[in-house]
């Protein structure tokens, strides 16, 4: 994950050296090798993190505040780093960002580049100490959230070093934060509008169930299928939401189109609207598994069809993956996380 405001002391040259001959091998002086690089420019990692901070914001005050410093000194790295290279990076229109130039996007994707892998450098050495540290952070779709502890707290376990920090993002948020290097590790979607330029690894299969308030007319019912639950009032999750744009094409597959009577970025939301009104909500299987069902509502199993996608563990496609990312991966590998998994650890069964 990237630290704007680190004060890493490592320059890159901007310039590369010239080539040394055979006879340099033997100069006593090593004067004389560090003055071929005389006049070249150095190049201040922390500006390329303020770089990607400023992209990632689309706003100089923002961006300042992100990487903690003043919004003055974040533009005055901006143009020191452009002076570097002697390019214009960002198009500005009365000091407010409007972009990159053509330069300035190959400048961003070496920018990156070389973050992480300065990142990755600090935990391989690390790793060296037989102790990982740092920070780690996770994107999670929200309709996982419920299971990322089955990740995180074996990965603590082994590596308490780690501070883990676990973010609620939709599924375009994380593959934004994995470009970005804002995110070591992603868990989503992966067989569904996948991700790009990540490694994959395959956590549970996600089944959906109808949630409705105990005591209404369904709530006897030990299934119902998805064109039943059409003329259902419903309260879903919002467009921008993998999630729900999955239940749109599992109803337009069998001809039907829903017009929800609420929508909310919140699955606590949801849930309270079911146990507080007449709608029910749709939710994945495994989350009502471990989050547990109380006596105020039910969880039916939708079927015909039986819709499942795949949830997985992303990273960042790098070679080599930084020492977090690589844990991270052979901790996952060897958990079940699956819903009968879910409910012995927690020892929580439906009703």
């Amino acid at each position: 994950m990237i630290h704007c405001g680190d004060d890493a002391s490592v320059f890159l040259r901007g310039l590369r050296p010239a080539r040394c001959g055979v006879a340099c091998e033997h100069r006593k002086d090593i004067s004389v090798i560090s003055d071929r690089y005389q006049g070249e420019r150095q190049l201040d990692i922390k500006h390329f993190r303020f770089l990607i901070a400023l992209t990632r914001e689309k706003h100089f005050g923002r961006a300042a505040n992100a990487c903690f410093v003043s919004q003055p000194t974040l533009s005055a790295r901006i143009r020191q780093l452009e002076d570097d290279l002697g390019i214009l990076i960002v198009e500005r229109g009365s000091h407010a960002y409007k972009g990159l130039t053509p330069e300035g996007e190959r400048v961003l994707h070496w920018a990156k580049r070389i973050v992480g892998d300065v990142d990755a450098m600090r935990q391989d050495v690390s790793a060296m100490q037989n102790e990982l540290s740092g920070t780690m952070t996770i994107g999670v779709i929200p309709s996982a959230l419920a299971l990322a502890p089955l990740v995180t707290l074996p990965f603590h376990e082994a590596h308490p070093g780690v501070a883990i920090k676990v973010l609620s993002r939709s599924s375009i948020e994380i593959q934004r934060g994995l470009d970005n290097i804002d995110f070591d590790a992603g868990i989503t979607y992966i067989d569904n509008e996948p991700l790009k330029n990540v490694r994959e690894l395959p956590l549970y299969v996600e089944r959906y169930v109808l949630v409705v308030r105990e005591g209404s007319a369904l709530a006897s019912k030990s299934t119902i299928s998805w064109r039943e639950a059409s003329g259902i009032p419903l309260c879903l999750l919002t467009n921008d939401m993998q999630n729900r744009r999955i239940i749109n094409r599992a109803f337009q597959d069998i001809g039907e189109t829903v017009e929800p009577a609420f929508e909310t970025n919140s699955i606590v939301n949801l849930v309270t609207h079911v146990r507080l009104g007449p709608v029910a909500t749709i939710l994945p299987e495994s989350f009502t598994d471990n989050m547990g069902i109380d006596h105020s509502i039910r969880a039916i199993p939708l079927v015909d069809p039986d819709v499942a996608h795949t949830i997985g563990l992303v990273a960042a496609d790098r070679d080599p993956p930084s020492p977090i990312s690589r844990a991270l991966f052979s901790i996952a590998d060897s958990l079940d996380v699956q819903p009968d998994a879910i409910q012995s650890a927690i020892g929580i069964h439906a009703s």
